[in-house]
């Protein structure tokens, strides 16, 4: 199977030339590449216990993509691109009690705020969730500095009640646990558009 890591490039149209002298303008790729995709079983006890924050899954560095950029701003613009947001509910206690994670970008250095959140929507049963998200769309995006890139990336099982709803909080915790989901990130460059034909591992079988 392909790695799932790899840069992936694509041509885009955007090229214009001079026939009698064969010069060429303008060249230019867009670019996607997997920030990480990871499958995990998740506990009330798992909650409890993660550190420094319960109801936490922490992707440090060893679990996300090794070629991703140093500078997500130059020579290719992610920042201001989007994120493809793939959410796999492959098991989940029965009741449609609503549940969402909340996905933050912890950078290699930030400001104001530290990091920054965004997410799928709500989900009541199991099922493949996709989303496209514009980065500079979501909750404290600009508290990172793009330039010096992501170091780890914190996933957060809530309910749908906003910010602080942590799942371990509930008195009917059973109604989110224990769960397992598949959860996979795609950052497309600015001006590009995310093509699951360069994913073929996220292609449905």
């Amino acid at each position: 199977m392909r790695n799932p890591f790899s840069v992936l490039l694509l041509p885009c149209m955007a090229l214009s030339y001079i026939v009698s002298e064969v010069v060429f303008s303008n060249l230019a790729f867009a670019e996607q590449f997997v920030l990480f995709d990871v499958t995990f079983d998740y506990t009330k006890q798992d909650a409890e216990n993660s550190k420094p924050s319960k109801s936490h899954f922490y992707i440090k560095n060893d679990r996300l993509n090794p070629a991703r950029p140093k500078d997500w701003t130059s020579p290719i613009d992610y920042r201001n691109g989007t994120a493809h947001l793939r959410l796999e509910v492959i098991e989940k206690p029965a009741g449609g009690e609503p549940t969402r994670w909340s996905v933050c970008y912890i950078p290699n250095k930030g400001q104001k705020n530290g990091y920054g959140c965004l997410g799928p929507d709500v989900y009541r049963v199991p099922g493949v969730y996709e989303k496209d998200i514009s980065m500079t769309s979501f909750w404290e995006n600009d508290s990172i500095i793009w330039a010096q890139g992501i170091k780890q990336i914190d996933l957060v099982i809530k309910d749908d009640s906003g910010g602080s709803g942590h799942a371990h909080k509930r008195p009917d915790f059973e109604k989110f646990f224990p769960t397992k989901i598949r959860m996979t990130m795609v950052q497309v460059s600015a001006g590009s558009k995310y093509d699951p034909a360069l994913v073929p591992e996220l292609a449905p079988k």
